[in-house]
């Protein structure tokens, strides 16, 4: 079984940043792409940035620009780093994972039923 924790959520003002954490518990050894999303109250899920298991990365409109994601294999840790933070970024974070590598995703950010493991988010929330 596979568990995925977030941290690093919280308060920060205009302009900030912060840094999410998601550690990986359980076999990791077949997953495949691992993923950032968020949902804000009365709003859809939106993919934020994903790490595919060829390493390619993608990111979503909303954080383009100003966000960075990585792992640490060794930790069995997934990262973002988003900086430049609006208000309209304050949401729940979660990060997520594909069960299988031989799953191939052509939009892993927005083929979110593809995820078979998730979080259980982390907030976010931004003031201006």
């Amino acid at each position: 079984q596979v568990q995925l924790v977030e941290s690093g959520g919280g308060s920060v003002q205009t302009g900030g940043s912060l840094r999410l954490s998601c550690i990986i518990f359980g076999d990791t050894r077949n997953l495949g792409c691992l993923a950032w999303f968020r949902q804000a109250p009365g709003k859809e899920r939106e993919g934020l940035a994903s790490f595919d298991v060829d390493d390619t990365i993608a990111y979503g409109d909303a954080v383009k620009g100003r966000a960075t994601i990585s792992k640490d294999n060794a930790k069995n840790t997934l990262y973002l780093q988003i900086d430049s933070l609006e208000p309209e970024d304050t949401a729940t974070y979660y990060c997520a994972a594909v069960a299988s590598a031989e799953t191939a995703l052509d939009a892993p950010l927005a083929q979110m039923d593809e995820y078979t493991y998730w979080g259980q988010g982390t907030q976010v929330t931004v003031s201006s």
